[in-house]
């Protein structure tokens, strides 16, 4: 339980030297049953990869690209959002929820690196 106090406290810490990116929305692949959630971010939002590296890195090793303490991540088959609903609440023993933490654009901007990733 202290690694998430940890990275939150670090996050809040770093946060306002954090260069600013704006997210571009992602388009939808022709046949997906459910579109992404029209969240947008905000000018303090920071782009997905960077928020990846200092919350997610940690357990997903290599950028998501290798399992590690969590799953691989790249080429996930799981829905945008199954993925959306993980970030969000988390999974009891294995991984903290980041709802209250990030808001739905930087959500969105973590999901758009994930989607992003190769092998």
């Amino acid at each position: 339980m202290r690694i998430p106090f940890v990275i939150v406290a670090s996050l809040a810490i770093i946060w306002p030297w954090l260069p600013n990116a704006s997210f571009a929305q992602q388009s939808t692949p022709a046949g997906a049953a459910n579109p992404l959630p029209q969240a947008e971010a905000s000018p303090d939002d920071i782009e997905g990869g960077k928020m990846f590296a200092t919350t997610c890195g940690f357990c997903h090793q290599d950028g998501g690209r290798h399992a590690g303490r969590g799953p691989k991540l790249s080429k996930s088959e799981r829905s945008d959002e199954y993925i959306i609903e993980r970030i969000k609440k988390g999974k009891t023993g294995a991984m903290p929820a980041y709802g209250s933490v990030f808001s739905d654009g930087q959500i969105i901007a973590i999901l758009a690196y994930i989607r992003g990733l190769d092998d």
